[in-house]
């Protein structure tokens, strides 16, 4: 065993060592999508003499995490979002109206002496605005009695704190204390003295605390207090007929304090917690069943370095699965989605490596075992460099431009990419160079899988097909492909979903079977005639609506219980059209620059005619899965643009290494016409197109049977991605580069270090060179 690959294992060891112990210590955080709960996106908004800025947001932020804290809610997380928009996330709370109510309201609290009873037929909506805001006010007390107020003494930012608790030595029952602020505490001892002026049952002697122009209490001050005298102390009580949730709700408000601007709700998610912990059941299951086929698969191909690739893909499962609880991402349905795909790609490099080494054991059959994987791995690299690299950007991509659990998918791509490449180029390589140096390894070829061709490339072989004698046949297959997708666009239209266009979404579970047509029914009698009524899942009721508040989806709700017995919210969506508007910007910018960021990375690793090619086969990818959801009537979502993305990355992930192989091949032979140099890169890079595909196929089959609704249209997308890629890497690819080559007069890329490699091929330091 040389030194190089002593260092590989001992490092392939401490890694795994450290992987295991984070996997073993520490628990994964999981996002709402997982655990259940509800997830709130407020936009905050100017008012008249506040600007919604960076600052006034923070101070937001801060009053708002005062008021859930009071809730009770177990472990809140609030974000600030760009410069105005707050994240709150609310684990376990199912029924958002109460957070809802509590988190909007701006609290408005202020202490105003009662100048007596308004006169009989006083319409308080008469007064004159500035009247209202500056002089007075005449609102009706607790028993509706209209009182003649007048302008505010003290404010809410005097109270120091506000407790609820209840009193059962006086039987005042639910009861509100108030402690004020140094010199609020005089304003309020001069207001109470003022009002103790006036003989006790007169309505002077009231005070009125008032709370978003209303009156929530008028207590009297109390007969034994002087007049000027005041309360001697700087708090009170407000006392009242509450009931213990009004009391807790009266006094969260109040010691929360009044917003610095106004926010509203332009998102909402809530998710139920069966709905989670089965995502969670379903993936893992299409983990285990995807990567044992996988590792299966690649084992029959490969034989004993197939079956090491296998256990380097269960290290990167361990390692990657450390790397993002050690990092503390949080986990989401789509980044588990993408935890899933991951496994299934990350046999991509070592089918490039072996394929590699197979070739190298065809062209030289009496080189060693260890010498052909040697350069195997050298060869592979640029191609696996490259492949990654446009996954990474689809990756970062997703997390800058994606919104909510989207930026999760990224997150997950990305680490699973990076350990992908550490499971291929060092655990899969130290494994299989340790086997290499094996005597009975390197001389049973059946044994080790790379030291004789595979049937796909025997095949090929034999047949040599001549595949782009007419190259523009093929690119007229391609563009019909198009047209059907394009047409399914046009006739039968995109349906996007409620992330793109705004309203709300609601999934509900009934207790008794309710059909379609029923459920219609009973919410058109309630008022919900305008309502998409569909199925979801296993029976569930899928509810669709334009603008539905929190009581609306309450009555909806209640409603459709009447029906179908106890009802229970499995899911709900809710997005603001202005909201709705930007995501759907959002991800057609996201599409763009996907296009963009790509095109400018093979335009400098490869020709440009070799990058418009992979982009214009790109493009022909995206067009057609969006038109196969058109024609299936399934809808676009922020999921299905993280699949989109993903898409594009497998797609020139592809082409990269097609076009990798012709630059190798058209520099090793420059007076080759490049029709036949694409045709032998493509015969000699297929086994590794289709062995790579099957095992990202395998895993998404598994997403889509096993996934339920949240994952099929997911696992969906990227088969028709996937099975689309890989035609279009071939068959749109190549041949839109070859057209495009008659119209340049450069001349074919000069010889690299790849090429004078291919000539004479470095020694493997346990070879001497003899042969017999």
């Amino acid at each position: 065993m040389t030194r190089a690959t002593t260092v590989r294992a001992v490092l392939a060891a401490a890694v795994l060592l450290v992987s295991v112990f984070i996997t073993l210590t520490m628990s994964p955080r999981l996002g709402l999508d997982l655990q259940g709960g509800t997830r709130m996106v407020l936009q905050a908004e100017d008012s008249a003499t506040v600007e919604a800025n960076r600052e006034t947001t923070d101070r937001t932020l801060e009053v708002l995490r005062q008021r859930i804290d009071s809730l009770g809610v177990a472990e809140p997380v609030l974000t600030r979002s760009g410069e105005d928009r707050v994240i709150v996330e609310l684990p376990d709370v199912q029924d958002p109206r109460q957070a809802a109510a509590v988190i909007g309201r701006t609290a408005q609290l202020s202490f105003h002496a009662v100048q007596g009873a308004a006169p009989p037929g006083t319409d308080p909506e008469s007064q004159p605005e500035s009247q209202k805001r500056t002089d007075r006010l005449i609102l009706p007390d607790e028993q509706g009695t209209q009182l003649d107020l007048g302008p505010a003494r003290l404010s809410g930012a005097g109270v120091k704190d506000a407790t609820a608790f209840f009193e059962a030595q006086q039987a005042a029952g639910w009861t509100v204390k108030l402690d004020f602020h140094k010199d609020a505490g005089k304003g309020w001892t001069k207001l109470t003295g003022e009002a103790a002026c006036h003989p006790a049952g007169d309505e002077r002697r009231r005070v009125a605390i008032v709370l978003d122009e209303k009156v929530i209490s008028s207590p009297q001050v109390d007969p034994s207090v002087g007049c000027q005298a005041g309360l001697p102390s700087g708090g009170t009580r407000i006392t009242g007929s509450f009931t213990a949730k009004e009391a807790r709700d009266l006094a969260l408000l109040i010691k929360g304090g009044a917003l610095p601007v106004p926010v509203e709700i332009v998102e909402q998610r809530t998710v139920g917690p069966t709905l989670g912990a089965a995502a969670i059941d379903a993936s893992a299951q299409a983990a285990l069943i995807g990567a044992a086929a996988t590792a299966l698969f690649i084992t029959f191909v490969y034989r004993l370095f197939g079956a090491l690739a296998a256990v380097a893909l269960a290290a990167y499962g361990v390692i990657s699965y450390a790397a993002l609880v050690g990092l503390g991402v949080t986990l989401t349905l789509p980044g588990l989605a993408g935890f899933v795909l991951a496994i299934g790609m990350a046999v991509d490099a070592n089918v490039l490596v072996f394929e590699r080494a197979r070739e190298e054991c065809q062209d030289r059959p009496t080189r060693t075992l260890r010498s052909a994987l040697t350069t195997g791995f050298q060869k592979a690299f640029s191609a696996v460099a490259d492949s990654n690299i446009t996954t990474l950007l689809a990756a970062g991509l997703l997390f800058f431009l994606g919104s909510g659990p989207v930026k999760g998918f990224g997150v997950t791509l990305a680490i699973g990419v990076i350990a992908s490449m550490f499971s291929a180029l060092v655990i899969a390589r130290a494994l299989t160079e340790i086997a290499a140096g094996s005597r009975f390894v390197s001389d049973y070829r059946g044994v080790n899988g790379i030291a004789r061709p595979g049937s796909v490339r025997t095949w090929l072989t034999r047949k040599d097909p001549q595949l782009f004698r007419k190259p523009v046949q093929w690119l007229v297959i391609s563009t019909a492909l198009v047209a059907v997708a394009v047409a399914g666009i046009v006739v039968r239209g995109v349906d996007l979903g409620v992330e793109f266009t705004g309203g709300r979404l609601v999934e509900y579970s009934t207790g008794r079977p309710v059909d379609v047509e029923r459920a219609r029914s009973t919410l058109a009698d309630a008022g919900f005639g305008d309502a998409e009524i569909t199925t979801a899942g296993d029976g569930d009721i899928s509810v669709r609506t334009g603008k539905l508040d929190n009581d609306g989806e309450h009555a909806l709700r209640t409603a459709l219980a009447t029906e179908g017995g106890e009802t229970t919210k499995v899911r709900d969506e809710l997005i603001g059209p202005s909201l709705g508007d930007e995501l759907r910007r959002n991800a057609l910018i996201a599409l763009g620059v996907a296009v963009l960021v790509q095109l400018a990375y093979l335009a400098v690793r490869f020709r440009w005619t070799f990058a418009v090619g992979s982009v214009i086969a790109m493009v022909h990818d995206v067009v057609i899965v969006v038109g196969a959801f058109a024609w299936l009537g399934r809808p676009v979502d922020g999921i299905f643009l993280a699949a989109l993305l993903t898409v594009i990355g497998y797609s020139v992930n592809d082409s990269v290494v097609v076009f990798d192989r012709v630059r190798e091949l058209w520099a090793g032979n420059r007076k080759t016409p490049l029709a036949t140099i694409a045709r032998r890169a493509v015969l000699q890079t297929v086994p590794r197109t289709v062995n790579t595909g099957m095992g990202a196929l395998f895993i998404l089959v598994a997403l889509a049977v096993l996934g339920g609704d949240s994952l099929a249209d997911f696992a969906l997308a990227l088969l028709i991605g996937i099975v689309v890629g890989t035609w279009s890497s071939v068959f749109t690819a190549v041949p839109g580069a070859l057209v495009l080559e008659r119209t340049t007069t450069a001349p074919p890329p000069a010889p690299g270090k790849s090429s004078r490699r291919a000539r004479a091929p470095r020694r493997d330091p346990l070879d001497n060179g003899a042969r017999v």
